[in-house]
């Protein structure tokens, strides 16, 4: 049965009790780190999403450079992102390795206020994440693991992504 023009404009009004996902398939290389940021920048202005820009790709970021970093071969990489019916936004990234990312417990949340040696090159990324987003954590998929963030929605009362000037 075709749809009315009238019940097509409904299928694009927002319904809470529903999420919206977008998912863009990254390639298992460096690239795929401005690549990700530059999806998520374009994803969340397009939508007019408040939340705060800046940090969704400091930590959309660091979760796809952990996954090619630390995970082997070349099968792509999933870069999820969706709308929650509380007004926030998730990120997922997903990978084919099945191993925990570091330092999150079984459960799959940060695992205590650990701190990075301060002579290393590497190491903040989970910490970053842990501290900027309202929660975070990993699961298991069937093709490997998901290490997501989610950020609550700003008070911008503009309606459009933040530039990460609002206080917090």
């Amino acid at each position: 049965m075709p749809l009315h023009a009238a019940d097509r404009r409904d299928l694009f009004v927002h319904d809470p009790t529903h999420t919206a996902t977008w998912r863009f398939t990254l390639p298992h290389t460096t690239a795929a780190v401005p690549l990700a940021r530059a999806l998520i920048r374009k994803t969340l202005a397009d939508l007019g999403a408040s939340v705060d820009g800046h940090t969704a790709e400091l930590l959309t970021a660091e979760l796809v450079a952990n996954a090619v970093r630390h995970t082997a071969g070349d099968e792509p990489i999933e870069l999820v992102v969706e709308l929650v019916p509380t007004g926030g936004w998730q990120v997922e990234v997903h990978d084919q390795d099945p191993n925990p990312p570091g330092e999150l417990d079984a459960l799959g949340h940060p695992d205590g206020p650990k701190r990075p040696d301060g002579l290393a090159e590497g190491g903040r990324g989970l910490l970053l994440i842990r501290t900027l987003s309202v929660d975070a954590g990993y699961r298991r998929t069937p093709y490997g693991k998901a290490v997501w963030f989610v950020l609550s929605p700003t008070e911008d009362t503009a309606g459009g992504a933040t530039d990460g000037a609002t206080e917090r």
